[in-house]
């Protein structure tokens, strides 16, 4: 299931992008700073090139790139999220 990152509180979804961007494994020696990286992950999310998919067998909600979500999940989500 794929979530809007709208219907999120401000804290979850800043919890949620921070757990992303400090990953073992995203920093590939990039120094970037904390901020610009969650800047970047909120950004990805507005634009739909990334997505909150909660997973029902491990109960949690990760922050996944558009090209790993299956497209007939895709399709569904954006279809109802641009209706309302």
């Amino acid at each position: 299931m794929l979530i809007p990152y709208q219907l999120l509180e401000e804290d979850t979804l800043t919890r949620l992008l921070e757990d992303f961007v400090t990953r073992e494994g995203t920093d590939n020696g990039d120094e970037t700073p904390l901020a610009q990286r969650l800047t970047a992950a909120r950004r990805a999310l507005e634009k739909h090139q990334a997505f909150i998919r909660f997973d029902p067998d491990s109960q949690q909600c990760v922050l996944c790139p558009k090209h790993s979500i299956p497209t007939e999940l895709l399709a569904e989500f954006l279809t109802q999220t641009t209706d309302n």
